[in-house]
């Protein structure tokens, strides 16, 4: 049986200069999908954009700098509070999130306690992905 943990959060998009504004967030884990977290982030009123990482990223990026590439994550400090920063690049553009951190620690916790680190390919079922994939080609 497949189990979902979600949470949602209100991130700091990073503006120009010294400005910033809310994004309201939506963080999904999925146990069919053991390696993976999705991030929806509201960026109008009926706006979204969903990002797919690993969230092994996501729980190193909570303690150290990682990721190349398209999402990078690191803990920082902001006006005195945790917080962690999650990097975004495309061919179109940039974003820089900031998230709060215990947050982002509470929200992996929870998926640790559904699929804990180690354990994600026990909770893979390749015959169905396949069967999946088989279906939509």
């Amino acid at each position: 049986m497949d189990t979902t943990v979600s949470h949602e959060l209100h991130l700091r998009l990073i503006l120009a200069g010294d400005s910033s504004r809310p994004v309201r967030t939506g963080l999904r884990y999925d146990t069919a999908d053991p390696y993976a977290v999705h991030a929806t982030f509201h960026i109008g009123a009926e706006e979204t954009v969903t990002w797919v990482f690993a969230r092994d990223l996501l729980a190193e990026g909570l303690h150290r700098p990682t990721g190349t590439g398209d999402v990078r994550v690191w803990p920082s400090r902001s006006h005195g509070l945790g917080i962690v920063c999650i990097a975004l690049s495309t061919p179109e553009g940039e974003a820089l999130l900031e998230a709060p951190a215990r947050a982002l620690e509470s929200f992996v916790k929870r998926t640790d306690a559904v699929v804990p680190p180690g354990t994600e390919r026990d909770h893979l079922c390749l015959d169905e992905q396949l069967t999946r994939l088989l279906a939509e080609s």
